[in-house]
């Protein structure tokens, strides 16, 4: 520590105007190139901890990030048979989805066994563990907000083979308040300050926090699939896009699968071409089936089942389109994220107006109409 204000830095900033952001390009990751990456990390010897895992990393990503957009990683995660993992808990949250194989995912002491395309959430600093009990070796893509909390130097991970965390081992004074008295917080200054509603609060109300249960969730992809027709089924002149959300109700109106990012899949049926839209959530894509192209940013990708795609870069238009195939993708996206700090611009087609998702009213599709309400 020290008093010298030389060892700061003072910046002047008056009348700068705002930079240009520097947009990742897109990047799509061959199913061939996972493939290899799959069968080397098959071919090494196990690690102590259980965990065979490749980051994939954009060529624009920096330390201490590294992900594959700038605040989501993807992690390729294999286990053979009867292989199991260290616990784990961190304060990063997870989506998951099974490429291939099965296993049982073990999350707070719950067992559950997830098999192919199905997605399941990891809430964060629960504890888990993963087990292959099946006959051929469990493959699975890895989705967190680590490298937002990398950037913030806050990302709190612990791995261990015992019953409880290390961090846990301690003594602790857990807030127990009496189901007879009041909650400190109940007896700490709570008044309202002005007339536009502004307050002030004691520091109990800091601490002592409504918790919002976050169990972990899964949706396996037999029964999601029951619902896929129906996208396909839209009338050609429906104007929105042909998804499905995997919804967490904790996550309430950020309409996400964890408190991060959504999980959509979609359903396109042959010769579909959507709109270019464009928003400040990055979105990554990982085609169940078919082919097609998209365009990002200008640029034309043509991808088919197996790929990986960084598919909207923060605020690049895109669009997608399939051909003489329907298409499904596993979209990923940090939009829950970006409600959260109500960063969420959006703007639905390129000629219409910019909003702020969450923070204001929302858009319109033409659902209504072609199914014939109110008319």
């Amino acid at each position: 520590m020290t008093d010298d204000n030389t060892s700061a830095i003072f910046k002047d900033v008056s009348g700068q105007t705002p930079r240009t952001q520097d947009q990742w390009s897109p990047l799509v990751i061959r199913k061939a190139a996972i493939d290899a990456e799959i069968a080397r990390l098959l071919d090494i010897s196990p690690p102590v901890n259980g965990k065979r895992s490749t980051k994939i990393i954009h060529p624009s990503a920096t330390a201490p990030g590294y992900g594959f957009a700038p605040g989501t990683d993807v992690t390729i995660n294999v286990l053979k048979s009867g292989e199991r993992t260290w616990k784990c808990r961190t304060n990063a949250n997870h989506i998951e989805v099974t490429l291939s194989g099965e296993g049982t995912l073990i999350v707070d002491g719950d067992a559950r066994r997830v098999s192919k395309w199905g997605v399941f959430t990891i809430p964060s600093m629960s504890v888990f563990e993963y087990h292959n009990t099946s006959d051929t070796p469990w493959v699975r893509l890895t989705y967190s907000n680590a490298p937002v909390l990398e950037m913030l130097e806050a990302c709190y991970r612990e791995e261990f083979e015992g019953d409880t965390p290390p961090a846990d081992k301690g003594k602790t004074t857990p807030n127990t308040p009496s189901s007879t008295g009041p909650r400190a917080r109940d007896l700490a200054l709570n008044t309202t300050i002005s007339s536009d509603g502004a307050q002030i609060r004691g520091y109990e109300w800091l601490i002592d926090l409504e918790p919002t249960e976050s169990r972990p969730l899964y949706w396996p992809y037999e029964e999601v699939a029951k619902h896929l027709p129906s996208a396909e089924q839209l009338s050609s002149a429906y104007n929105g896009r042909r998804v499905f959300l995997l919804y967490n109700p904790a996550t309430g109106d950020k309409m996400g699968t964890s408190q991060s990012f959504f999980a959509t899949i979609s359903s396109s049926p042959i010769n579909n071409n959507y709109i270019p839209h464009r928003h400040t959530s990055s979105a990554i894509n990982y085609y169940l089936r078919g082919k097609g192209f998209s365009k990002v940013g200008g640029d034309k990708i043509e991808w088919e089942a197996g790929d990986l795609l960084l598919s909207a870069p923060s605020w690049m238009a895109h669009s997608h389109h399939s051909q003489a195939d329907s298409t499904s993708a596993l979209t990923i996206q940090d939009h829950p994220f970006h409600i959260g700090l109500h960063s969420l611009v959006w703007q639905e087609r390129m000629n219409e107006k910019i909003l702020t998702l969450g923070a204001q009213g929302g858009l319109e599709t033409n659902r209504a109409q072609l199914i014939g309400v109110g008319s």
